[in-house]
């Protein structure tokens, strides 16, 4: 099982969100505001670092748990949904899950996503 994070335009947010919808066993996902700043590009910066450390954007982060098999599919598609071609478009980082526990049935790990009927993930 790997996590994936994004973080995304806000205005691209319902385009991702949407596009994940319409995957074949889409895991579901966790969608929250942050703000941040990225790195100044080559020969850019700023006037003072305190200049740098206010500078931040409204941006969108979305968190989901989901099978390997599923990660390059996920991450493609908030890449293509993602991007407008300028800077800030955002970034996409997966992460390994040792346990996953879906609370309101108590089930762990692959049994957890296996209830959701994905491909793979057979309880048994």
């Amino acid at each position: 099982m790997k996590e994936i994070k994004a973080i995304v335009r806000p205005a691209r947010l319902d385009r991702v969100s949407d596009a994940l919808r319409k995957l074949p066993g889409f895991p579901g996902m966790s969608v929250g505001k942050v703000e941040g700043c990225s790195r100044f590009p080559s020969g850019q910066n700023p006037r003072n670092p305190k200049e740098a450390l206010t500078e931040f954007s409204s941006k969108m982060r979305i968190e989901m748990v989901c099978p390997d098999e599923m990660v390059d599919p996920i991450m493609r598609l908030i890449s293509e949904q993602g991007f407008t071609g300028q800077a800030g478009d955002g970034l996409v980082w997966v992460t390994d899950v040792l346990h996953r526990v879906r609370v309101v049935e108590k089930e762990r790990d692959l049994a957890a996503l296996g209830a959701l009927g994905l491909p793979g993930t057979d309880p048994g």
